[in-house]
């Protein structure tokens, strides 16, 4: 466990994206897909306190779109496709893109939110 005075708040991003315990890097803290632990199976702290509400789809939003967009301009500037093909392709790349992204921006969310112990952590 981390030192009660001071937590890494690097550490906890990193432990975050991997979907794992801020504290203690080995339980996960979410059950399912999206849905937070209440606590770790690990060391038992308390992740029912996160309340990370709409940034993280945000986040999600913004990176996916800032992946797909340039691949949009390379495509077009490189080749002479079809746009209905290149449309297509995109939207299912980005919508793998984004469900991948979500539940670890979420956790990195979750991670940021113990580190600097708000919403009761």
């Amino acid at each position: 466990m981390s030192d009660e005075n001071e937590r890494d708040k690097k550490q906890a991003v990193i432990r975050g994206f991997m979907l794992k315990c801020p504290s203690c890097g080995v339980g996960k803290t979410l059950h399912k897909y999206l849905k937070v632990k209440d606590n770790c199976n690990h060391c038992g702290i308390e992740l029912h306190h996160a309340s990370v509400d709409d940034g993280p789809a945000y986040f999600t939003l913004m990176l996916v779109v800032a992946i797909i967009f340039p691949l949009f301009a390379v495509i077009y500037t490189n080749y002479d496709p079809n746009p209905l093909f290149v449309a297509l392709s995109l939207m299912v790349v980005a919508t793998g893109l984004a469900l991948w992204l979500l539940p670890r921006v979420k956790g990195v969310f979750i991670g940021l939110q113990w580190a600097s112990r708000l919403y009761g952590f």
